[in-house]
């Protein structure tokens, strides 16, 4: 599960923020702190957990269960990533 939990908090920085410095700065934890996490599948502290959760709430479901609910607007960066990506090419219609 630790390596699971590790995989998902990579994820979301990827797609949320330009690099484990601002990740980290945002979380409120030491870059080295993360690094561990992401390359040891060292099982992150519920605090860490949390923080994640305050930065992005539209993870909270995903990253602890892995499952998503758009209709509740929880997702999984792969949705968010998708999102983007048609923002871009111009086909979303907002």
């Amino acid at each position: 599960m630790s390596s699971e939990l590790a995989k998902k908090i990579r994820e979301i920085r990827e797609v949320e923020t330009s690099g484990r410095g601002e990740f980290s700065q945002l979380i409120g934890i030491a870059k080295k702190t993360l690094e561990g996490i992401e390359q040891t599948g060292r099982v992150p502290k519920g605090d860490l957990l949390e923080s994640i959760c305050k930065q992005w709430p539209k993870y909270t479901l995903w990253l602890m269960t892995g499952m998503t609910d758009e209709t509740c607007g929880q997702i999984s960066p792969e949705i968010e990533r998708a999102r983007s990506t048609l923002k871009k090419t111009g086909t979303d219609t907002d």
